[in-house]
């Protein structure tokens, strides 16, 4: 694209003027070098343009595809080329000029230029399409017949980028494209358009489509009624990849964090109760029903193995019990070393250790591996290996070398999650 837009805007030539009787010779001259040489000039007169584009070389065809210059007739011609490339360079320019037109313009260039955009939007080739549908993506005034068409493509490369981004689709334009059943993936990229309206929402929600509804409840800006929300809320027990975006949306109707909180996996219970639009008593029954889940659903504390705890306290007296030992058990997936390391070098319980581990509890894991003196870098270790914490989840310092927690934070975190294993 980077060549193409260099072509548009700064590819006159620096050749002396030719004239136009020179010109005609040009066009017909056998070297095709000199015809390709002549393709690329601005300064030439229309028909020149128009007879090169008939040329039956596709090299000086691909380039006078590219011409600014070359005339809206001879685009028409080029827009239905039998060479891909010519039309590819075709679809770049075009989409490039394209912005303030419209089907009803009655200049005549503007409104050839436009029926050629519309003869790229049904090209047999997927890229001279997605070449348009990613140009013409956030024009607010493309033409609105092209973007209809690119936007009920069958290809989710071409139709994608319209169904996110493009400002000329209206609510109505989306939600009739929502109700024809379109191509997989279509209503994923509607569910990601910046100020999703109720009426889309609410159309999205009652489809079966889980990836669209998931896509559409990690939309921040995404208008959700709460009437919608609190019956996504109540299918979300079956749907798995809800439980994240629903459990961070910025707000939630009444009563659906302690609805949440009775399925929600464990990892996310920490991020409820710290909700900040839940008032004291619905933070409350938050809490009530986090602690419960953690007492009832969290394992029985597995017993250490005598010979591992024997091998980590014979380490630990012979001061090779360090951070790359316990790193290297968890490169090596020795969970069970590491596991008994955390508990003889914090001196906490081994119930506490194994409930943080259970519960994958990032704060936790964090607190009770700086209880343990390990350094940051182990600390973050723990989080992704021994609690398997997804990668984006992982809590990271601000500053290198230090920890992710307060000092305050992670006493905190040690006493919850003591009284909670005791």
């Amino acid at each position: 694209m980077k060549g193409i837009i260099g072509r548009l805007f700064g590819a006159q030539s620096k050749d002396q003027k030719v004239t136009y009787e020179r010109a005609k010779e040009l066009a017909r001259d056998d070297d095709v070098a000199v015809r390709r040489k002549l393709a690329r000039r601005g300064d030439l007169k229309p028909e020149i343009l128009y007879f090169l584009a008939e040329d039956e070389d596709v090299g000086v065809r691909q380039i006078i595809a590219a011409n600014v210059a070359t005339p809206r007739h001879a685009d028409l011609l080029l827009a239905e080329d039998a060479d891909q490339d010519v039309r590819v360079g075709l679809a770049e320019k075009i989409a490039l000029l394209a912005p303030g037109l419209t089907s009803h313009e009655q200049d005549t260039i503007r409104r050839m230029t436009y029926e050629a955009l519309e003869i790229l939007a049904r090209d047999q080739m997927v890229r001279v399409r997605q070449i348009l549908s990613e140009t013409l993506k956030d024009i607010a005034d493309a033409p609105p017949e092209v973007i209809q068409r690119l936007a009920r493509d069958s290809e989710l490369a071409v139709a994608a980028p319209i169904l996110e981004f493009s400002p000329v689709l209206s609510t109505e334009d989306l939600l009739e494209i929502i109700a024809s059943e379109p191509i997989s993936g279509a209503l994923s990229a509607v569910s990601r358009r910046r100020g999703l309206g109720e009426a889309v929402a609410d159309a999205i929600s009652a489809s079966d489509d889980i990836d669209a509804i998931t896509e559409m409840l990690g939309n921040d800006s995404a208008q959700i009624r709460e009437e919608t929300l609190n019956k996504l809320i109540g299918r979300a027990i079956d749907n798995e990849p809800w439980h994240k975006p629903l459990a961070l949306r910025p707000m939630l109707p009444p009563g659906a964090a302690p609805k949440l909180a009775r399925f929600v996996a464990h990892n996310m219970l920490e991020i409820l109760t710290t909700r900040h639009d839940l008032d004291e008593e619905m933070a409350e029954a938050v809490r009530t029903i986090v602690e419960r889940r953690l007492r009832e659903e969290g394992p029985p504390a597995p017993s250490i193995a005598q010979d591992i705890y024997d091998q980590v306290k014979k380490l630990e007296i012979a001061n090779k019990l360090t951070d790359e030992c316990i790193n290297d058990a968890m490169q090596a997936g020795n969970n069970d070393f590491v596991t008994t390391a955390l508990v003889v070098l914090s001196g906490l319980g081994e119930a506490v250790v194994a409930k943080a581990i259970a519960t994958r509890n990032a704060k936790g894991i964090i607190a009770i591996g700086w209880k343990a003196k390990q350094p940051p870098w182990i600390v973050e270790q723990l989080q992704l290996r021994l609690c398997k914490i997804p990668t984006e989840d992982v809590l990271v310092a601000e500053e290198a070398g230090g920890y992710p927690m307060t000092r305050e934070e992670m006493n905190w975190q040690i006493n919850f999650i003591s009284d909670l294993s005791g």
